[in-house]
């Protein structure tokens, strides 16, 4: 398993030198690769191989105009094609989209191997630098002196601070002890999150919290002239709010989903189309504050790590219009209906503590190991009956004809 730290850095003037023009090399190789990608691609010519781009680099090295790339370390630039390479595999298998061209107003990155720097009783030294780069240790649990990282990564966010990221193999972690629990989680904007023991997370919206404070920054970042030191200030002073709000954003999800993890031994989840979500522009500014996307990536590699089981319930499973006690089907549910009641049965239900159980039922028939059906109704399935609920699932009874 590979692990990561990542850690503050604080390099010297004489290292933001050095890593500044790094940053610029890095971005120079990858806007000018993709370019010549791009020129291939409209021209009629087959795919690019990273081959293809490494030999470009030294010629590029070569030239007069672009000389200075072999002022900096090789191996970032080679790393970037590698990256690009990656993107557009990604691309092509519809894993991703188009690669874009990097911007120096973003965040700027450069990944050294094990060739381009030097570790030693925990004093990290990169290539084309002399002193070691100072930065601050904060995992007590590791011992910094026998630390054998694989790849080293040096970020600058847009708001000025340094990062250093040490990428280590470790091995597999011993999973936590069993809880016997398992739970369903139902996602939404109101509450964050609502799960099947009854329990709730309120929407902690962070971006609409420091909506204003925002705003009054963008103001007067607007108002500054272009290319002028009070405009970079401003655009600082922007970028670290901004940060406040992701930062905020991302430890509410470290929170929930560690909660999660140590609480239940199977998660059950549903697969949210966040993408097409999106497209409500009544909702999307709060469903993109929500992070549903973060919270899914962290829930899978911490289930994963705590030998949890982690179910994703398809998403078109009718989790919400279905009755988790009788298994009745509603023909539709408006999303502004938040209770509902069963008109088989006459049970009352809450929409959200309703879909939780239903997605925790679908949660446990597929880790039984159960075929795909007993996920439950599937709505795309055909036939002159609807199936039973999730919950009321039996191996059915072998007849014989007479």
């Amino acid at each position: 398993m590979r692990t990561a730290y990542r850690c503050r850095a604080h390099p010297d003037q004489e290292q933001i030198a050095m890593l500044s023009r790094t940053f610029g090399c890095v971005r120079l190789v990858w806007n000018k690769a993709l370019a010549e990608r791009r020129r291939r691609h409209h021209a009629g010519s087959e795919r690019t191989s990273y081959k293809e781009t490494d030999a470009a680099l030294t010629q590029w090295k070569r030239t007069e105009d672009l000389s200075f790339l072999s002022e900096v370390s090789s191996v970032p630039l080679q790393q970037t094609l590698r990256h690009q390479h990656a993107a557009f595999q990604n691309f092509f298998a519809a894993r991703a989209r188009y690669p874009r061209f990097k911007s120096r107003n973003g965040r700027q990155t450069a990944h050294y191997t094990r060739s381009a720097f030097r570790m030693r009783d925990g004093n990290l030294v990169l290539a084309k630098t002399a002193a070691p780069l100072a930065f601050v240790w904060s995992f007590d649990h590791v011992d910094l002196a026998t630390l054998d990282p694989t790849m080293v990564v040096v970020s600058r966010d847009p708001d000025g601070r340094w990062f250093v990221t040490f990428a280590v193999d470790t091995d597999d972690p011993e999973p936590q002890p069993a809880t016997g629990h398992a739970v369903g989680v139902d996602l939404g904007v109101k509450q964050f999150l609502v799960t099947s023991d009854g329990d709730q997370v309120a929407n902690p919206r962070h971006l609409e919290a420091r909506a204003r404070n925002l705003a009054r920054h963008q103001r007067r970042l607007a108002r500054c002239q272009r290319g002028s030191n009070n405009r970079r200030k401003a655009k600082t002073r922007l970028a670290r709010a901004h940060r406040k709000v992701r930062d905020a954003r991302r430890d509410f999800l470290h929170r929930t989903t560690t909660n999660l993890v140590r609480s239940a031994d199977v998660i059950a989840i549903e697969d949210l189309a966040v993408k097409n979500m999106v497209r409500n522009r009544r909702l999307a500014r709060a469903i993109s504050d929500t992070g549903w996307g973060e919270f899914r990536r962290q829930l899978d590699y911490k289930a994963a790590r705590a030998g949890r089981t982690l179910v994703v319930v398809d998403r078109w499973y009718p989790s919400s219009k279905k009755c988790s006690v009788c298994g009745h089907v509603l023909a539709q549910l408006k999303l502004s209906v938040r209770h509902w009641t069963c008109p088989d049965c006459r049970t009352r239900h809450d929409r959200d503590l309703n879909a939780a159980r239903n997605i925790l039922a679908a949660g446990r028939a597929v880790a039984r190991g159960d075929s795909g059906d007993a996920c439950g109704a599937d709505v795309r399935r055909q036939g002159p009956s609807l199936p039973l609920s999730a919950m009321k699932q039996e191996t059915p009874i072998a007849r014989c004809g007479a």
